[in-house]
């Protein structure tokens, strides 16, 4: 093992493995301050790039984090080395050339990365994000929190998303002879620009909407 990793024709595999080492310990120090692993946050960098045959998709870019594409490239890289070394110094009595061993070992980690890639995706959790747009908020409940809505005089309005979040937008009336007062229940009917145009609810007690 010793004269394996000491060969000087597999430094590029020993420095590779090294490397993917200190990657790692790095991941698990930042991992020390967060529970479970953000996809895309953590040491993550989102790809966006039109590229032929998709190959980037291909090797794994925008399904794990780079840092973890890089690790797994890495460890990947320097292991297939040492086994092709080791198996070459078994079989004919000598180590392989860098120059040719390490041409050799790049191209076939490629699409080994690739697929680990895949699968390391599937474990990864996912971000999910609660960002909605505004167009979304159209035909949900809100209540006027500050002013008196009327035609031409918008009032503020607080509004919660499929989330659960809460939301502030300007409201109007959607028939110009209506006037909402504030505290009074809403129903958002439509959007124009920043502005929403809504209808009376009438009851004034929506449990889920807070003030």
């Amino acid at each position: 093992m010793f004269a394996l990793l000491g060969a000087s024709q597999n430094v590029a595999f020993v420095i590779a493995l090294v490397l993917m080492m200190l990657i790692g310990l790095v991941q698990l120090v930042g991992l020390a301050g967060h529970f479970g692993i953000d996809a895309h946050v953590d040491g993550g960098v989102d790809v966006d790039a039109d590229v032929d045959f998709d190959i980037l998709g291909w090797l794994g870019f925008g399904r794990v984090p780079l840092m973890v594409l890089l690790t797994l490239f890495l460890g990947i890289f320097g292991v297939t080395g040492l086994l092709v070394e080791q198996l070459s110094h078994d079989l004919l009595g000598a180590f392989l050339s860098p120059l040719f061993a390490v041409p050799a070992v790049f191209a076939a980690t490629l699409p080994m990365t690739g697929a680990a890639a895949r699968l390391v995706a599937r474990i990864l959790p996912r971000d999910e994000t609660t960002a909605v747009s505004l167009d979304s908020l159209v035909g949900e409940y809100a209540r006027i929190v500050t002013g008196r809505a009327a035609a031409g005089s918008p009032a503020r309005a607080r509004v919660e998303d499929v989330h659960g979040q809460a939301h502030f937008v300007m409201v109007e009336p959607n028939s110009r002879d209506q006037v909402f007062e504030e505290g009074e229940a809403i129903l958002l009917v439509r959007r124009e620009d920043n502005l929403f145009r809504a209808i009376s609810r009438g009851d004034h007690r929506l449990p889920h909407i807070g003030v």
